[in-house]
Order: structure tokens, then sequence, then C-alpha cells
């Protein structure tokens, strides 16, 4: 059975900070805590031997208290945390982090880019500014972004072809509609740029959540396999978020199942290598 890094989960307790982003009535049962002592018995018995653990709020501390569990954890390998970066001092503030206890954890950015309503939000030059400090601080930045947001996505990489992107959620394509295009004409000419990595994470949150299987998501995997290869993709769960449409054995057995016409050395890329070498765990 092929080893798996799951490059993509959160963690969150309520008890320490709300998740605000969790009280539209459709994510109601995302409305508890998830913590690593849920988490890691699902992981352990999936196969899973490392974990990317990614922030869910725009919140400064938040980052920190990640990076002190991930310290802890002999699963848990990365994260991908937060900083504000339009803040002048954001090399300061990424030094701070990089310092701090479990620092060296730190392995990306990300910022909910997909809830700007400035399409072009990622141009601007105070973020450009922003992504470059990552790039200079040796991390990658994690794109969350819709497909509306996909041609700021191609121009933004394409300026800064020292950053390392990487593509959360394949940008989110509507999987439950069927309708690939124009996602997918303008993930090909993403996928064009070498800068630019990509998830296999959070399509059966696209899917109709009721009702999806495995088939719905295939013309969506083929896709990315096709336009970034094996070496440039990685497999992520998106946990506890997957669970508004299917549990994580679900999700890790489709996507076992969904990539079955791989070769085995593709499968070691696709579930681990990638996110390895990207991630540096």
């Amino acid at each position: 059975m092929t080893q798996i890094v799951d490059a993509h989960h959160h963690l969150w307790d309520l008890a320490v900070r709300d998740q605000g982003w969790t009280r539209a009535e459709a994510l109601r049962p995302l409305r508890r805590s998830f913590l690593l002592s849920d988490f890691q018995p699902q992981a352990r018995a999936a196969g899973v031997t490392r974990t990317v653990v990614v922030q869910t709020v725009t919140v400064a501390e938040e980052t920190p208290e990640l990076l002190t569990l991930c310290a802890g954890s002999d699963l848990v390998a990365g994260v991908v945390g937060w900083t504000d970066l339009t803040a002048v001092d954001v090399a300061d503030r990424l030094h701070a982090l990089k310092e701090g206890h479990g620092g060296s954890h730190l392995v990306g950015i990300r910022h909910q880019v997909q809830s700007e309503p400035d399409p072009d939000w990622l141009l601007r030059p105070d973020v450009q500014h922003g992504l470059r400090t990552i790039q200079d601080a040796g991390l990658v930045y994690d794109l969350v972004i819709t497909p509306w947001q996909l041609p700021a996505a191609i121009r933004a990489a394409a300026a800064l072809p020292g950053l390392v992107f990487v593509l959360d959620h394949l940008a989110k394509p509507p999987v439950a509609t069927g309708q690939v295009d124009p996602w997918a004409r303008h993930l090909r000419e993403l996928a064009q740029l070498p800068n630019v990595v990509a998830k296999l994470s959070g399509l059966v949150t696209e899917a109709d959540w009721s009702r999806w299987t495995p088939h719905d998501l295939q013309p969506f995997m083929d896709i990315a396999l096709e336009a970034f290869g094996v070496d440039r993709l990685m497999f992520g769960s998106d946990w506890p978020v997957c669970t508004l449409a299917a549990e994580y054995d679900v999700v890790v057995s489709g996507a076992r199942a969904l990539t079955s016409g791989l070769s085995a050395d593709e499968r070691t890329a696709l579930f681990a290598a990638t996110a390895t070498r990207v991630y540096r765990i």
C-alpha cells in the first residue's frame, strides 16, 4: 500500500477561537471543534504518515498555535499559516514566525483570496510585495481561489517565477454541474507555469454532497493529471471540511480508486513524493 502524505487538512478548537465562516446553515456540521486527537486515528488508519495543516482564519494568533501543535506531533509535519501580505512589516512578521516555537515547521503562507471581491487582488502592488517576501523567506504560497480568479493567479505566478504557488482544491471547479470549461482552459494555462503545483483536494465538497460518486470527480481529476502530471500534483483530504460530503476514509479510498490506473511510481509521487519535495517535510 502506498504511503500517504495528506497535504491539506485543518484543525480548530472553538474553545480557543470562533470559526466565523462556519455560521452558514449549510456548514452547521462543522460548527464544533476538530482536534488533532480526532484527526490522528483516522489518518493513521488510512495509512497516512505525515500531514500538512492549513490555516482557516485570517487571525495572526492561529499560525503560532498551529506551529506549537506541529512541534509536538509525530504526524503533522508542516504548517501553511497566515500573515497579512499587505503589511509593510511582512518580512518581520514572517521572521518572527520562523524564529518562534515550532517555526521550523512553517512551510507556506495562505490567504483566503476566494473571499476577496477584487478579482485582481493577487496583482495589487502591496500583495505582490508580500508574495516576493514569502519567496525570500524560502516558503511557498498556497492559492485558495475560485475559477473566476484563475486569470489573476496566472498573471501573479508568471510575475514571480521564483515563488512556488500551490493551487488548493484545483481552484474549486464546478463538479456539481459537470461543466469543465472555462475552468479547464484556465487550469491548463496555469499549469504551463513550472512554478505552480496543485492539490487534488476539496473536490467532494464541490460535488453534490449527498449524491456524489467518484465518477463525478473523474473528469476533473483527469484534466488535472494531464495538465500538471503526477510530479506537480499532491493529495489532500481537506478534513474536516470534506465531512460535509464524505468521511475521511471515503475521501482516501476514493482518491485511490480514481488513480488506480497509475503506475506504482506515479501513485507514490501523487500521494507522497510531491508534497514531501514541495513543502520540504
